[in-house]
């Protein structure tokens, strides 16, 4: 080797040894859509199996509701302001129909499935934090929530209402509404000591709300306490918005409309991922 290296007067640098660098690490974001669409695929095949019964139940009994009062109290009242009622009814019934499909599957659905099945133990297993399990599971009731509020409105026309091009924003307007709704049912879940107590929300909160949104009356009548405390009213929002796709865009009282929505939409978010974060992790 010497001889080599004085005949030469070079060295021959040794083989490099190749270097495998570790790939940096993926930052997560704070919502991980594989999380989120791993919920709702969970959602997607539990769907499956009882759909027929849920939209049974969710699309007939607001129906039930059109056909009484329009027909009933309808042969009484002709016309409410410049609307017919089957009409003015139809409208309205869809903030009932998203009601019924949104509030109620939050409430008892999530609480059997904390409580008594351990769903959410089992999924908070996998790499789903409490805030992406909460957005999935109310983004699934909104969406149901959304198509099945359509049914009144379906109905509705085959009674005489007249399409509209406005018609298209009502499954938004309803999946938004399904949505915040879907959030507070979440959220009563971690509150009640056992599922009897929902029938104390029922009666003393989603009842008078859904009676006083606008949905089977004008609230133009109302004492002016009770059209004050209408504007904290989710469902009289999606009433309101309803009506105006359906029969003329209002811009200015649409977009009031709308922020209260997602007002609604951002509190409700906020308590049902803190109250089902306090019953599941901690």
């Amino acid at each position: 080797m010497s001889e080599l290296v004085a005949s030469t007067g070079t060295t021959t640098p040794p083989e490099e040894t190749p270097r495998f660098s570790r790939p940096a690490p993926r930052r997560l974001r704070w919502i991980e859509p594989t999380a989120l669409s791993a919920v709702l695929f969970h959602e997607l095949t539990i769907f499956r199996r009882y759909w027929a019964s849920t939209t049974f139940s969710s699309v007939v009994e607001p129906t039930i509701y059109l056909l009484a009062f329009g027909f009933g109290f309808g042969a009484l009242v002709s016309y409410i302001g410049e609307y017919r009622y089957v009409e003015f009814l139809g409208t309205g019934i869809v903030a009932t129909a998203v009601l019924f499909t949104s509030a109620f599957t939050g409430m008892f659905q999530t609480f059997v499935r904390r409580v008594f099945q351990k769903t959410y133990d089992a999924l908070l297993a996998a790499p789903i934090d409490t805030h992406e399990l909460v957005t999935g599971e109310a983004l699934w009731i909104g969406l149901k929530a959304g198509v099945y509020g359509c049914a009144p409105m379906l109905v509705a026309m085959g009674f005489g209402l007249d399409p509209s091009p406005g018609m298209l924003l009502v499954p938004l307007i309803g999946f938004i509404t399904g949505f915040g709704f879907g959030l507070f049912g979440i959220w009563t879940s971690t509150l009640v000591p056992g599922i009897d107590a929902f029938n104390y929300i029922i009666s003393a909160l989603l009842t008078p709300l859904f009676l006083v949104a606008g949905t089977f009356f004008p609230i133009d009548n109302l004492p002016g306490w009770a059209q004050t405390a209408s504007q904290f009213n989710p469902l009289f929002h999606c009433v309101e918005l309803v009506r105006h796709a359906v029969f003329g865009l209002q811009p200015l009282d649409d977009l009031w409309h709308l922020t209260a929505l997602l007002i609604f939409v951002s509190a409700m978010w906020l308590l049902a991922i803190r109250g089902m974060r306090r019953k599941l992790v901690t």
